[in-house]
């Protein structure tokens, strides 16, 4: 693709960032095909590549973007599909990050879409505020349908995906050190300061207990907080380099002497993974985000390099893996959880067409309900198509979008792991439990 941008405009290191992936694109549509909006929408501008036009126009021409810009762009998932079927490894990923950012700077939304964000960016990444919001979301449930039909569809479906029940006063971790069982093998920090652990506390709670039992010291790095990365897609780069920086200087205290820094939440770990690449013009901070993205790793990532041995467990009991789109396009790990699972004695089922997103993508299933719930459904349905006993992911907010849609249950894939080597059965399992088979591993 050829580019016109001026020597002063190249000057921006973000504007030479996003010429050298423009520059990339050969046009060819292949991302056409994997995108979730086009196979909706059937439009191009809803494409990756018709995405890129956009940023390319809007960027080129230095004005402030139109209303017509923001709408496709704020449509875009952020699945990174695209990514994983570009043959000219276009990193869409960066630039469509550089346009929200944009957007955010010279567009001004209107004052409804305003505050809904601000409200989304700022008690979503405050566990004390977002267990406030839950207690008042589970009162105000029963009016969703109501203000659906009124026409607040971001309302209704905030209140849709709002836990059923109040989640616990959040525990203090910070600053706390699980020691290993036995004889340590290693040291590990464990991401533990968004709202996941509230959402689903058990999903840490097994983490913690699989990795002490395997020989792993777990660190809860003290003053660790959000990553950063649900305001960063939103193109509050203030408040997300603010939330980064916090969580750099939290795990470079608790080191020397981490093997990686473990996350849960896979739209988490496909961010701290690019602080690197966030702070590459930080001279204070370019060292220490590359040696913290370095670090970081998904947990089932990890797993798979500890000998893992399976317990007892019901006889074939069938798991749909839904592989989040942050882990199997962001951070190109597809392989290793159902590797793991197998190995343990699930019977893993592939979901149909495992590459389309199944709309949660942070903040999206909110401020694009219509086209959300389009896709839960689609993804359902497939999941529906491999007759599962439970449903495992890797990203809490896949769990709670996918929830809504099924009665089956869904847990984290870590939750299935613990389980399956000694841990104790999930809560949602518990039913499932009943017929067990011999510790060797094998159905009988």
């Amino acid at each position: 693709m050829q580019t016109s941008f001026t020597l002063a405009q190249l000057a921006d290191p973000q504007v030479q960032a996003s010429e050298k992936i423009l520059r990339a694109c050969v046009h060819c549509g292949f991302c056409t095909a994997t995108c979730p909006t086009y196979v909706l929408l059937g439009d191009e501008l809803d494409s990756p590549r018709g995405r890129i036009y956009l940023i390319k126009d809007m960027l080129e021409q230095g004005r402030p973007a139109s209303g017509d810009v923001v709408k496709h762009i704020d449509r875009c998932l952020s699945c990174l599909a695209c990514m994983t079927t570009c043959p000219s490894s276009v990193h869409y990923m960066h630039l469509v990050d550089h346009a929200r950012e944009y957007i955010e700077k010279t567009y001004k939304r209107p004052i409804l879409d305003r505050a809904m964000r601000a409200l989304l960016a700022r008690v979503l990444t405050d566990p004390g505020l977002f267990r406030l919001a839950v207690v008042a979301g589970i009162v105000a449930r029963p009016l969703a349908p109501l203000l659906r039909a009124a026409g607040f569809k971001r309302m209704a479906a905030m209140l849709r995906l709002t836990p059923r029940r109040k989640p616990a006063p959040p525990a203090e971790r910070s600053g706390k050190v699980y020691p290993a069982s036995g004889t340590r093998r290693g040291r590990v920090a464990l991401l533990s300061g968004c709202i996941n652990p509230l959402l689903a506390p058990s999903t840490n709670e097994a983490t913690v207990r699989l990795l002490n039992r395997n020989g792993i010291e777990v660190v809860v790095a003290g003053g660790e907080g959000c990553c950063g990365s649900l305001a960063h897609h939103m193109g509050r780069e203030t408040q997300a380099l603010a939330q980064a920086r916090n969580n750099i200087d939290a795990w470079t205290r608790a080191g020397p002497g981490l093997d990686a820094i473990l996350i849960t939440v896979s739209g988490c770990g496909t961010t701290i993974k690019d602080y690197g690449f966030m702070f590459r013009d930080d001279p204070a901070y370019a060292a220490k985000a590359a040696q913290i993205s370095a670090l970081a790793k998904d947990v089932t990532e990890y797993l798979a390099t500890l000998d893992l041995q399976s317990d007892t467990l019901p006889a074939g009991l069938t798991v749909a893996y839904h592989s989040a789109c942050s882990l199997q396009h962001g951070q190109k790990i597809a392989r290793e959880p159902k590797e793991l699972l197998s190995k343990l004695g699930f019977v893993v089922k592939d979901v149909p067409e495992g590459h389309l997103c199944c709309g949660s993508a942070g903040t999206y299933n909110i401020l694009q309900p219509a086209l959300a719930e389009k896709l839960r459904d689609r993804k359902v349905a497939n999941i529906l198509r491999v007759e599962p006993d439970v449903i495992a992911a890797g990203n809490i907010g896949c769990m709670t979008q996918i929830a809504t849609g099924t009665a089956i249950p869904v847990v984290h894939t870590v939750e299935l792991i613990d389980w399956a080597t000694g841990g104790p059965v999930p809560d949602v399992l518990r039913e499932l439990a009943s017929v067990e088979r011999p510790s060797n591993g094998r159905a009988e």
